[in-house]
């Protein structure tokens, strides 16, 4: 398991899956001048779904908080 966490604006609820189409950005974002394209969390959760995994923005008392799951990786024999 791994986080990743922001003490942005957060993410509301009811945006928390919208998020990760592709090309999806909320409103504050769309404002910036400088601002990403709105892949990059469908990216990632892309990888993690390929490998077994999951990606999803969970709640956090201040900010964004994605959290990711990936399966532990065994070597052949059970050992890395």
């Amino acid at each position: 398991m791994f986080e990743v966490r922001d003490d942005g604006p957060g993410i509301p609820v009811a945006d928390r899956e919208r998020v990760f189409k592709r090309f999806s950005r909320l409103e504050d974002a769309r404002t910036r001048k400088c601002g990403g394209a709105g892949l990059g969390l469908a990216i990632a959760r892309e990888i993690a779904v390929r490998h077994g995994g999951s990606l999803h923005v969970a709640d956090a008392p201040r900010g964004a908080r994605a959290v990711g799951r990936l399966p532990s990786a065994t070597a052949p024999g059970g050992v890395l």
